[in-house]
């Protein structure tokens, strides 16, 4: 006889505090046991961009606390912004983590710290992403990257160079002039699949800078479609790269020491969410990059495997 175990699965919005918005995250909050494939069929039932697994330490470990293995419908991916979120969420409901504590959470990036705060009755979750670096893409390559995703020269902002960024898991930077553009893209899916294994990155990012929504720095959107992803609503892996784009590349004031900013993302979807993005800065050049957000539960059901 073949024995099942049971798993405990949440879905979970982040980035938001309202049902519906923001990133949904699938999470399996007792992954134990589960196998690689397992985690990949789970991921690919749920349907969300990313479903993270906790799992365990095997051994009582010094380094790290937790350790979080991250899967889209597709593939597995070394680390998520959102479904970190999610995860640590869950924990905090489930009562594994005390506000206030940092956990070190072991992914595919690294071991990362991970504070959980309160946050009136709700939680705030504070993550540190991974090593900063930049990249840049050649000439032909921005070209089709551009056709790509529906963009002429006069929508770009000819000061925001066209480069990837990354914090663990490389995005393309794209500034762009307006919020409308922005909200109107319709990109060839295809030809951005086919151009990711080219340049060596999986995501796009097309943002604007808009002061006129008050509290706001930047908008956004992320498309991913050679990950599974056609577009992410509000992405933790797009909007902290950008802080650490946007010092490296003298497009904001800062005091030299920390720029702090909150980005919007996901209103061309219905799925509004924002975050905090906090970049530490030293001899003008970004050093460490933390996003915060909450979350909500929208619903909770156990599987059998």
């Amino acid at each position: 006889m073949i024995t099942k175990k049971s798993y405990t699965v949440y879905q979970v919005d982040s980035f938001t505090v309202e049902k519906f918005k923001g990133n949904p995250a699938g999470v399996v909050s007792d992954a134990d046991n589960l196998t690689e494939a397992e985690m990949q069929l789970i991921a690919r039932e749920l349907k969300n961009s990313e479903t993270a697994f906790i799992f365990t330490p095997e051994k009582k470990s010094n380094d790290y606390d937790v350790e979080v293995r991250f899967f889209t419908p597709t593939t597995e991916v070394p680390i998520c912004g959102h479904a970190t979120v999610a995860a640590h969420f869950v924990r905090a409901v489930e009562q594994k983590a005390i506000p206030g504590e940092v956990v070190y959470q072991k992914t595919k990036a690294g071991i990362l710290p991970v504070k959980i705060e309160k946050s009136g009755n709700n939680f705030s979750i504070k993550m540190t992403q991974g090593k900063i670096s930049f990249e840049k893409i050649a000439g032909d390559y921005q070209q089709q990257i551009n056709r790509a995703i529906g963009l002429q020269q006069n929508d770009l902002r000819k000061d925001y160079p066209i480069e990837i960024a990354s914090t663990g898991h490389s995005k393309v930077m794209i500034g762009i002039t307006s919020k409308e553009t922005l909200n109107s893209l319709s990109p060839n899916l295809g030809d951005l699949k086919k151009l990711s294994p080219l340049i060596g990155c999986n995501g796009y990012f097309v943002f604007v800078i808009d002061s006129d929504d008050d509290g706001i720095l930047t908008h956004g959107r992320m498309f991913a479609p050679a990950v599974g992803i056609d577009e992410d609503p509000v992405t933790g892996n797009a909007n902290g790269p950008l802080g650490a784009y946007l010092v490296k590349n003298n497009l904001v004031q800062h005091n030299g020491i920390q720029f702090s900013f909150t980005a919007k993302q996901g209103e061309a979807m219905k799925r509004e969410g924002a975050m905090k993005v906090t970049v530490d800065i030293e001899n003008n050049y970004p050093q460490k990059v933390e996003i915060a957000g909450e979350a909500v539960i929208v619903f909770k059901t156990t599987i059998e495997v």
